[in-house]
């Protein structure tokens, strides 16, 4: 009754305009806003799913359809903007299973425009699967483990790739979410406004497995996913910190570093999860292991773990 009676009415009138897409919320959360892009930050600490869209399915797939209205997606087979790459994206994988989710990311990195970009695969696996998959302008990256029962290391694979990263602005990416068109060139904006820490993601629109509607809607995804950062600073502040072995935290721990640079998080694109099958092995690994690791590196100061980091060779 509380979604009928209380958000229905604000739901009718934020995509009613061209833009109020990006100030629908959960009736008890509280958004700020940016002047310049009416990008919105979220006033509260975790993520959280739009209400009534778990209630009522049907309005996720207009509010998807409203923001993409605006931020349209599209796919590319190749880059269309030449020179010297603005943007790098830097993707870990391993295995063949989302192989298939990493090409169609590929496709939409790839459809960018205005701005050259670049991408680097980095598949960290016992022997190499995935090259053979991808587009040639991707350039690929094989960093060896002794056996692909060893826990994924993310971190890893991402500061492999930002080693060798040709342009002055990172998107560290995940393999499995679809991007705007103008994602890179949105980015760029705010880079070149002296921003080191750029976070875009107002929602993320999670699909259902048929690929027909979204199954959830997600804000206030900091840190996860898709994050750009200045590549100076990258190293600057450390990279990413590449003790946590398996899955979570250490997104977490790199943004609460990221800091004490000058941050943009004011959020107002959307991106596309893709559909795959959960992981059970993170969710007990993030119980476990990931966690506890990150709660005892938050006890650490800010200035040690980053002078920690530098210390160590990427």
């Amino acid at each position: 009754m509380g979604a009928i009676l209380y958000d229905w009415p604000r739901f009718c009138r934020a995509i009613s305009t061209r833009k109020g897409w990006v100030r629908f919320r959960n009736r008890n959360e509280a958004l700020t806003f940016d002047a310049r892009t009416e990008g919105a930050r979220c006033q509260w600490t975790y993520t959280s799913d739009l209400h009534i869209c778990a209630v009522n399915p049907f309005t996720a797939k207009w509010l998807l359809h409203r923001a993409t209205a605006q931020w349209p997606i599209a796919v590319s087979e190749h880059p269309s903007v030449p020179g010297e790459p603005r943007v790098s994206f830097i993707i870990g994988h391993r295995g063949e299973e989302r192989a298939h989710l990493l090409v169609k990311t590929l496709a939409t990195i790839a459809a960018q425009n205005e701005v050259p970009v670049e991408c680097i695969v980095v598949e960290q696996s016992a022997r190499p699967v995935v090259k053979r998959r991808l587009p040639q302008w991707v350039r690929y990256v094989h960093t060896t483990i002794e056996s692909d029962d060893l826990p994924y290391n993310r971190s890893a694979t991402l500061n492999a790739g930002a080693a060798l990263a040709k342009a002055p602005l990172l998107v560290l990416h995940d393999n499995d979410f679809l991007v705007p068109a103008a994602y890179a060139s949105e980015l760029t904006k705010r880079h070149d406004e002296g921003n080191d820490i750029i976070d875009l993601k107002r929602f993320m629109f999670y699909m259902r497995r048929d690929g027909n509607g979204v199954e959830r809607v997600v804000q206030n995804l900091l840190a996860g996913g898709s994050v750009a950062v200045d590549r100076q600073a990258y190293f600057e502040i450390g990279g990413m910190d590449d003790s946590f072995v398996g899955w979570g935290g250490e997104d977490n721990e790199f943004w609460d570093r990221a800091s004490i640079r000058r941050v943009f998080d004011f959020a107002y694109l959307p991106l596309v999860h893709q559909w795959h099958a959960p992981q059970p092995e993170k969710a007990a690994n993030e119980a476990t292991t990931a966690q506890p690791r990150l709660q005892e590196l938050l006890a650490i100061p800010r200035q040690e773990r980053i002078r920690r980091l530098r210390n160590r060779s990427f």
